[in-house]
């Protein structure tokens, strides 16, 4: 999907940031949702979400998160066990999917194999009465909107993954849902065609003004396409927030290991500073953090640090950075940057990538000073 013609039937909308500030203006709402199997063992626990109009929201987690399930739910596949899901103000918890309003996704396309594309697309058409000149009308549109309008009359076997994953977005799109859902809809395609939908997907999203919730255990994925993430872990969201604010400000150590590489260093506190703290590691090093932890009591902290904040320090030592001594323990070279695997603090393993116009060649067993900025040190508490 390139250029203007994809997007030459979408209406003019509002900025990405106009339509998903107001928190009050939330399409669904899940309020104190639980959902268990068994009567004793819950999925999801106390989830309490507002999903914003127009808003590109992705649920992100391991398997056995909560997150698909969290979306069946929402899709009116399962059934919560406690709490109530609103859609548009309106309790829908008790709606069969049909009844919804919903488009959906899935990861393996659910295409019908002996329906053309144009066939496939017009299904949700046929269900909802919806016939003759205005059904081949929509059918039209929605094609064109994922560039696929010369393909109507194939079938799906004569289709490529990429090609077979549009017709599944155009049928989602057809019936002009108020909300389309997609469960790893990428998950089939290869690494290169995966990044390239990843970014027409977004495009088509952001033009049509329509609101998207999108599950996927992939965080360059999430990071990619969302306005917002919800990260899922053992049932509940451990952060709801945008990409850059969940890479750079994890809230606790799940998020910070989950989202991106990062390295993470048990630490103590050692004591409240202007607009942060110190905290000591295993071999009595003091460093200073961006920010202090909830309460001074001596639970278990961790020190977050990126493996890009940390570079090679400069001969000079400066009030606002941390320097780090270690020795090098492996090397790799990866064209733009260097890998350096360093033991330091008394054993601790950390990763630093030195970008290659900074690099200089180094040896296992040789000592190296490293630095980072305060900043860039943040305290998570667990």
């Amino acid at each position: 999907m390139n250029g203007s013609h994809a997007w030459s039937s979408a209406p003019a909308v509002r900025s990405t940031h106009d339509r998903v500030a107001n928190e009050n203006d939330a399409l669904v709402r899940f309020e104190q949702v639980k959902k268990s199997y068994d009567g004793i063992n819950f999925v999801v626990k106390d989830l309490n979400l507002a999903v914003r109009r127009g808003e590109f929201l992705t649920m992100l987690g391991p398997s056995g998160s909560g997150k698909t399930t969290t979306l069946m739910m929402l899709g009116g596949f399962e059934r919560p066990t406690l709490g109530s899901i609103l859609l548009d103000g309106k309790p829908v918890e008790r709606l069969p999917p049909e009844r919804r309003n919903i488009g959906f996704v899935f990861q393996n396309y659910a295409l019908f194999p002996h329906m053309t594309v144009a066939e496939n697309v017009a299904f949700p058409l046929r269900y909802r009465g919806i016939k003759g000149r205005q059904a081949t009308e929509r059918v039209r549109q929605a094609l064109g909107r994922v560039s696929l309008e010369a393909l109507e009359d194939r079938r799906p076997s004569q289709l490529s993954g990429g090609q077979q994953q549009r017709v599944a977005l155009a049928r989602a799109l057809v019936f002009e849902p108020s909300l389309v859902l997609m469960d790893e809809p990428l998950g089939a395609l290869d690494k290169q065609l995966r990044e390239r939908m990843q970014i027409e997907i977004k495009q088509l999203q952001t033009a049509l003004g329509i609101t998207m919730v999108y599950v996927t255990h992939d965080q360059g994925e999430a990071l990619t396409m969302s306005d917002r993430i919800a990260v899922f872990h053992d049932g509940r969201i451990q952060q709801l927030a945008d990409s850059e604010t969940l890479y750079n400000r994890p809230q606790n150590r799940f998020v910070a290991e989950f989202i991106g590489e990062n390295n993470t260093v048990p630490c103590t506190y050692a004591g409240r500073e202007l607009e942060g703290a110190q905290v000591r590691v295993a071999d009595g090093t003091l460093l200073r953090t961006s920010n202090a932890p909830a309460s001074q009591a001596s639970g278990e902290l961790t020190l977050s640090i990126r493996p890009e904040s940390l570079g090679l320090a400069a001969d000079t030592l400066r009030p606002d950075v941390n320097r780090i001594t270690g020795t090098v323990r492996e090397v790799f070279f990866l064209g733009d940057h260097m890998r350096l695997c360093v033991e330091a603090f008394g054993g601790q393993k950390l990763t630093a990538r030195i970008p290659a116009r900074q690099a200089r060649h180094f040896e296992p067993g040789e000592q190296v000073a490293l630095e980072c900025h305060v900043d860039e040190c943040r305290l998570l508490e667990g």
